[in-house]
């Protein structure tokens, strides 16, 4: 019996093995385990055959000239390669941008951390829970609880252009945490804090950041929005599974890697700051970002071993899939091959 028993259990687990491997993501197994290339330049050109269309990437190693690399289609359709000074749309790699406008209306005193949603905007206490409760630094960092917009069923296909119609999909919802309990990453968030600033400056918080940050840094490839850009300069996006070009929906800022670049830069080592501003900032949010909308997705970090800023620019994507992970994968051996190489 004993003998029998064993026998059942070895059989039992060798099935069990055998189903399990077919839900292994082999394709983020295989990115994973294959040599890591010499260059950034070959990793780039690997990337490609992990599905991606086309990718951008910029490095700027402390004492060194900013490096550019590109491969696959900056438009698949038309056979047009892929431009590292191509824009790109950013998305919530923006938030950067918004979080350092807060902090230098606050260190002005035009905005403050400790008010409150309800005191900044009245007509929202009963459409949003906790108004009362919810302060602008519990927005800046996600922890007020407010549902995210883009979690409304099938966003996505049908994304609304205007903020009033994007608020009205977060509006009379149950608060998905009470205030300052927990964190949970909301677009709607950024949606009113930017609506905010819009109020206190009495202007269009785009053109706050392009005279507090943009002009300031020289950024001359950094928009606020597809009308101000020659659209063959913006880079083409796709979904998997859709032949159609995602490049003409009106989905936020858009900026070549170098101004990216360059922004994180003066962001990490504190250049974009006047005195007294970086605590404020260090206080409130993080000094990196990610960025995901339908056709394109982006990650820029500082790593300070290295004293190097990677950006990277991938223009496909599917949600449903590990294309995310693969881009994350893509990015973090980069960064191994320019460690390997300050070492040597």
């Amino acid at each position: 019996m004993k003998k029998q028993t064993k026998r059942i259990l070895r059989i039992v687990l060798l099935i069990g093995t055998i189903t399990s491997m077919f839900f292994v993501p082999w394709i983020l197994v295989w990115a994973w385990i294959l040599p890591l290339p010499d260059t950034v330049q070959e990793q780039v050109n690997d990337a490609i055959d992990h599905g991606f269309d086309g990718v951008i990437v910029y490095v700027d190693e402390s004492g060194k000239p900013p490096a550019f690399y590109a491969a696959g289609w900056h438009d698949r359709k038309n056979k047009i390669p892929a431009d590292p000074q191509a824009l790109f749309k950013i998305a919530s790699i923006s938030k950067l941008y918004v979080a350092v406008a807060v902090t230098k209306l606050v260190y002005d005193g035009r905005l403050s951390l400790d008010k409150t949603l309800a005191d900044y905007f009245p007509e929202l206490v009963g459409r949003i829970e906790n108004a009362e409760e919810i302060t602008l630094k519990m927005m800046v960092q996600h922890r007020s609880g407010i549902p995210n917009y883009t979690d409304a069923h099938n966003y996505w296909v049908s994304p609304r252009e205007s903020n009033k119609e994007r608020l009205e999909l977060a509006l009379d919802l149950p608060a998905n945490f009470e205030p300052g309990e927990d964190y949970g990453y909301s677009n709607t968030n950024y949606l009113l804090i930017r609506e905010l600033i819009d109020k206190v400056v009495g202007y269009s918080y785009h053109q706050y950041i392009k005279e507090e940050i943009l002009i300031p840094l020289e950024l001359n490839n950094t928009f606020s929005s597809l009308s101000e850009v020659n659209i063959d300069n913006v880079m083409s996006g796709y979904y998997v599974g859709y032949d159609s070009d995602l490049k003409t929906d009106k989905q936020g800022m858009l900026a070549t890697a170098e101004d990216v670049g360059i922004f994180l830069r003066a962001l990490n080592d504190g250049s974009l700051f006047d005195e007294g501003e970086q605590a404020i900032y260090s206080s409130i949010y993080v000094y990196e970002h990610t960025g995901l909308i339908p056709g394109y997705q982006s990650i820029a970090k500082y790593h300070k071993d290295i004293d190097t800023v990677v950006i990277q620019f991938m223009n496909t994507t599917d949600f449903e899939g590990y294309n995310w992970n693969l881009s994350e994968i893509v990015y973090s051996r980069i960064v191994k091959i320019l460690r390997r190489q300050k070492s040597l």
